[in-house]
C-alpha cells in the first residue's frame, strides 16, 4: 500500500519535524501532525483543520497514515480479549486486552513469530519471518483503543511488550515506538505504565535501560544453566551469571525493580530446592517476582504444577524477602495467554 509515500506512523516526533521541514514547512507543523495523527477517527489530511489546505495537498501526495482493517477479535469468557491483525504482506500477529478492575492492559507483539525457540512457547513454533515496523507497533495500540472506546470498554491504562516476539531483538523500532506511546501529542501514556519483556538479550537489556524509563521484565524460568539452556537456547550465548550482572548494574529510577517472570513446570523448576536458588540468585537485584504455572500448548510435554506446588514455591520465596505474584492466566480458552500466541487468527 502506498510503496512511495511515507507511513507518518512509522515516524517519532522528532523524525516527523525533519519530514515536514524537507517538505519547506516550519517545525511546529510536525508536531501539530503528530496530534492529529493519533486521535481516535482521524485517518485522512483533510479533517486536519489547522493545516493549511495547500500542505494537506502535498501530505496526501508523500504520506499517508496507516491503520489496521482487516481484524479478526476473540472474546474469552474472563473478559480477555484476543485480536488478530492481518499485515500486508498477509502475515497475521495477535494482540491482547486484559480487563481488571482498575486497569486496562494491552499486550503487544514485535514480531511474526520468534526467533528464540523457547520450547514452552508457542509463538516459538512459528519460527520468525520478521520484524514489524514501528506503525504496526503503534497500530495495535490505535485499533484496541478504539474498539474498546466503541465497545465502551474504557480506555487502555498499561502496555507491555509481552505478545509475539523477542521485543529487544527489534530495538530500534520499538524505541521508536516507546517514544511515540510517551509523547504528549501521540498516545500520551506514562514510562511507568509500559513494560518491556526480554528473554535475555544482554546488550539491548542495558541499552534499553540508558535510553528509556519503562519497566524491564525479565523472562528466567530456571536457576541453573543447564536448565534453562535446554528451555531457551538463547542462554547459551547470554547464561544466568552475564543475565544477573546486567540485571544487577541495570539503570533503574530507585523506586523501580526489575519483574523476574518465572514459569513453573512440573518436576522440571518447581522444587523447594529450585525456590531457594532463586532466591539466592536475586539477592543482589532489585526485582519482583512473577510466578506462573505454564500454559498448556498443543502437544506440549510440559505440565502446570498442582495449584499448593506453586504457592509452597511462592511461600518459599517470600520467606527470603521477596516481593512475590502468582498470576493467573487470562484468555486460555482463546488461546490468548502467555506463550499461547501464534498468529493463527483466521485459522482457528
Amino acid at each position: 500500500m502506498y510503496p512511495e509515500k511515507t507511513d507518518l506512523k512509522n515516524l517519532t516526533q522528532e523524525q516527523l519535524v525533519r519530514f515536514v521541514e524537507s517538505q519547506g514547512q516550519p517545525a511546529f507543523r510536525g508536531r501539530q501532525i503528530l496530534a492529529w495523527v493519533y486521535r481516535p477517527g482521524i485517518n485522512e489530511f483533510a479533517q486536519m483543520t489547522d493545516l493549511a489546505k495547500e500542505f494537506r495537498a502535498v501530505l496526501s501526495e508523500t504520506a499517508y497514515i496507516s491503520r489496521f482493517e482487516d481484524s479478526r477479535i476473540e472474546c474469552s469468557r474472563d473478559g480477555t480479549v484476543k485480536f488478530a491483525f492481518r499485515l500486508h504482506d498477509d502475515h497475521v500477529i495477535e494482540s491482547v486486552l486484559i480487563p481488571e478492575e482498575d486497569r486496562n492492559t494491552l499486550c503487544l507483539s514485535t514480531q511474526v513469530g520468534c526467533a528464540m525457540g523457547c520450547v514452552f512457547c508457542r509463538t516459538g513454533t512459528m519460527g520468525f519471518h520478521r520484524n514489524l515496523t514501528t506503525a504496526e507497533i503503534v497500530n495495535q495500540v490505535c485499533s484496541v483503543r478504539d474498539w474498546a472506546l466503541e465497545h465502551d470498554k474504557g480506555t487502555l491504562t498499561n502496555i507491555v511488550f509481552m505478545g509475539m516476539g523477542e521485543p529487544l531483538a527489534n530495538f530500534t523500532n520499538l524505541l521508536d515506538a516507546i517514544s511515540i506511546l510517551t509523547e504528549q501529542r501521540g498516545l500520551d501514556f506514562s514510562n511507568r505504565r509500559i513494560t518491556v519483556s526480554t528473554c535475555g538479550l544482554v546488550p539491548q537489556m542495558t541499552m534499553l535501560g540508558e535510553q528509556t524509563d519503562v519497566n524491564l521484565a525479565l523472562s528466567l524460568h530456571a536457576v541453573d544453566d543447564a536448565m534453562r539452556s535446554a528451555l531457551m537456547p538463547i542462554n547459551k550465548r547470554y547464561p544466568i551469571a552475564t543475565l544477573i550482572e546486567a540485571c544487577r548494574t541495570y539503570r533503574q529510577k530507585k523506586r523501580q525493580r526489575i519483574m523476574i517472570e518465572y514459569t513453573l513446570l512440573e518436576g522440571m523448576n518447581d522444587t523447594k530446592a529450585d525456590a531457594d536458588k532463586l532466591a539466592a540468585l536475586l539477592r543482589s537485584v532489585p526485582c519482583k517476582i512473577n510466578l506462573l504455572a505454564v500454559n498448556p500448548v498443543d502437544d506440549s510435554r510440559f505440565r502446570s504444577p498442582p495449584p499448593l506446588q506453586v504457592l509452597r514455591f511462592q511461600q518459599i520465596l517470600r520467606a527470603h524477602g521477596y516481593t512475590v505474584f502468582i498470576r493467573q492466566s487470562r484468555g486460555e480458552d482463546i488461546a490468548a495467554a502467555c506463550g499461547q500466541l501464534a498468529g493463527q487468527g483466521w485459522d482457528c
